[in-house]
């Protein structure tokens, strides 16, 4: 469970040692930029690794980027261990650009699933532009006996 009295920046750290923890996160590069309680912004540059063969972001990388973003604003609003018991993507224009940016957070938030949003941005010569939508249902992972 999450203490109410961790300051932001200890959350944000907090959040960044469970990115850190994630190999394929670190494969890609990933970054968490912010996170509080219901919202988390991740980064993901983009090179040419995880592009697919006509030059966009592959669509699984961008699916990614609002998967675990989704799940860090539905967990942190949860304040509990969790994971993504379904979400659905829709994808606007193919990611050009430098950068992705999944902003996520949490709409409704019961007592052991969270309903979250997430846009995902590319970013390209300093100008963000919509490419993804995502809404996913978030659940919290019942405790170890």
């Amino acid at each position: 469970m999450v203490e109410a009295s961790v300051s932001p920046e200890a959350f944000l750290a907090m959040g960044r040692e469970v990115l850190a923890a994630q190999p394929f996160s670190q494969l890609i590069g990933a970054e968490l930029a912010t996170f509080s309680k219901g919202r988390c912004e991740l980064h993901v540059p983009v090179s040419d690794s995880v592009k697919q063969q006509h030059g966009f972001v592959h669509g699984g990388v961008v699916s990614y980027a609002a998967d675990n973003a989704l799940t860090y604003a539905g967990g942190s609003a949860l304040g509990m261990l969790v994971v993504t018991a379904e979400f659905k993507i829709n994808y606007l224009r193919p990611a050009i650009g430098d950068r992705l940016i999944a902003r996520a957070e949490a709409v409704h938030t019961g007592k052991t699933q969270s309903v979250c949003r997430c846009d995902v941005f590319v970013l390209k010569d300093g100008e963000e532009k919509l490419c993804a939508v995502a809404q996913g249902t978030i659940a919290a992972l019942p405790p170890k006996s």
